[in-house]
């Protein structure tokens, strides 16, 4: 669901889904805390071109998207799936995703707000909720996986996204103090690192009428870099820990060429929407406290808009210069970090696997490559489609074959070196191993429980001396409890023994690793019993 861009002339606009701004609300959630090891420790910082944590140390950001905030359903699209909310989160953080960007809007943020399209039977600690409340759940489950979450006002309203910042029903002001409000909210919560202020700022207009978002102009109701300034520091006055993202604009002047004109002093470069930066250098954004900006461009490929540098006959070698003078030479110049906050491709035309493999390539490789958040884990994106598949629990193996090298997975993520499987989950366990002497231990906590049904969490710790792989818990219920899903394994029953099979993307259990097995059951609420790993008791 992903924007349009414009192209050095007139530009079509293409269909978007995602958020706007937040609204009101007084309600303070339990501080997470605060992440460690992939996402670093404490809030975040600049240094140069890269994001430092509380201790110094350098943080790759390495995110995705969940996007659904900013439409009509006022909150995460898939919750209507057989997938509980709970369960995405396991596989994105597994996969190595150490951060999520949440777009939002208006809409979800005003009083009385209706979070719909949930799937009760899936997530019944969803129901009745609102869409900040659930918003806050998301958070804190994110945060105690070691994801970092990214806020990102990507929409006025619920009706599509906006060149400026403002609009005639949403003034800069509620801009501003929504953002003060969402600021006030996470104040204490260093799970959540920072604002977006507004996503894709872009042209709009035929020039020289320009009417939409330029950079450095110096009219204050069009110049978006002003704009990112009087929002940013508005924000760092109520949360100085946070980061600000700004993203870039389409065309710097705010209006659209006109190529039929024969005037080529009319005729600007321009680029994706938000991920024009090229004047950031020479207009940079000012803020009230040092070390909190980190510039966030977008950028998509044929399956968006065929842009012309596609055509070049030096294609792909012609990319790099066109990334430098964007937004890259902010980070090759030590000026600020660049945090791609938006990129991704249906794959569908050859030339777009050339051109992510190229992009990736061109963040670079481990901790000091450039920040990233996919675009997106839904796959009810238009023009990209998502990570997820349809099911919204396996996944697209070509996209993630090529984003793996260059995902840090958060602490308690999983690890980045196995993805997830495509297709159809395993429907019979694989076989077994013996486990290695020493054998296992479990925890079990009840999360949830409604009339008729409840929800669980198994923790099993392999507490031998060698891997289990493939890996397989067995347990038993008493009669008349029943599975209803599982996630992080391939979950079935059969009589009264339940079995959770080691899924094919994370198939070993490593001495003193542990694997938390998800999952919802009907009857009255049950312990799991006489808990196996492989065959040996724990």
């Amino acid at each position: 669901m992903h924007r349009p861009t414009a192209l050095g002339g007139a530009l079509a606009a293409l269909a978007t889904a995602a958020a706007g701004v937040l609204v009101a609300a007084t309600i303070s959630t339990t501080p997470a805390v605060a992440a460690s090891g992939g996402t670093g420790t404490g809030y975040l910082h600049t240094s140069g071109n890269k994001i430092v944590d509380s201790t110094g140390a350098t943080v790759r950001l390495t995110g995705i998207n969940w996007f659904g905030m900013e439409t009509d359903n006022k909150t995460f699209h898939g919750l209507w799936s057989s997938n509980p909310w709970r369960g995405q989160l396991d596989t994105m953080a597994r996969l190595g995703y150490n951060t999520l960007r949440i777009p939002y809007s208006n809409d979800a943020l005003k009083s009385g707000a209706t979070a719909t399209g949930i799937n009760d039977f899936v997530n019944p600690d969803l129901i009745g909720l609102s869409p900040l409340q659930i918003l806050d759940k998301v958070i804190d489950y994110a945060g105690s996986k070691g994801m970092r979450v990214i806020l990102d006002r990507h929409r006025p309203t619920s009706a599509g996204q906006s060149p400026l910042w403002y609009t005639s029903g949403v003034s800069e002001a509620t801009w501003i103090n929504d953002w003060k409000m969402l600021a006030q909210r996470y104040a204490n919560n260093p799970t959540v690192i920072g604002a977006d202020l507004h996503n894709e700022p872009h042209a709009e207009g035929t020039n020289p009428a320009a009417t939409g978002a330029c950079w450095g102009c110096g009219d204050t109701t069009r110049d978006w870099r002003l704009a990112a300034e009087r929002a940013g520091n508005a924000i760092l006055g109520v949360q100085p820990n946070w980061l600000i993202f700004v993203e870039g604009v389409s065309c710097p002047s705010g209006g659209l060429s006109n190529v039929w004109d024969n005037d080529p002093s009319n005729d600007e470069d321009c680029g994706w929407w938000g991920g024009n930066l090229s004047k950031a250098g020479q207009f940079p954004v000012r803020l009230n406290v040092a070390n909190r900006l980190v510039y966030s461009p977008h950028e998509y490929a044929i399956s968006v808009y065929h842009q012309t540098w596609f055509d070049d006959p030096s294609y792909p070698a012609n990319l790099p210069a066109i990334w430098d003078k964007y937004w890259g030479y902010l980070y090759k110049q030590n000026i600020a970090p660049i945090m791609m906050g938006e990129f991704g491709s249906t794959l569908q035309d050859p030339k777009d696997k050339v051109w992510l493999q190229n992009l990736m390539a061109y963040t670079g490789t481990g901790v000091n490559g450039m920040s990233f958040t996919y675009w997106s884990w839904n796959p009810n994106s238009g023009d990209t489609g998502g990570i997820a598949n349809d099911d919204w629990t396996t996944i697209n193996q070509a996209k993630q074959d090529i984003l793996q090298p260059y995902l840090i997975a958060p602490v308690g993520g999983g690890g980045t070196t196995s993805p997830s499987p495509t297709g159809t989950s395993n429907t019979s366990p694989p076989p077994t191993t013996p486990a290695p002497t020493g054998g296992c231990t479990a925890t079990y906590k009840q999360t949830n429980a409604w009339q008729g049904g409840f929800q669980g969490e198994l923790t099993v710790k392999n507490s031998g001396t060698a891997s289990v792989n493939p890996w397989s818990v067995t347990w038993t219920w008493p009669s008349g409890v029943t599975l209803g899903s599982g996630w992080n394994a391939t979950v079935t029953q059969s009589g009264g023994t339940v079995t959770a099979a080691a899924p094919t993307w994370a198939p070993s259990l490593a001495p003193g690793a542990s694997v938390t097995i998800g999952f919802t059951a009907n009857g009255t609420a049950s312990a799991p019993g006489s808990v196996k790993l492989n065959g040996t008791a724990c």
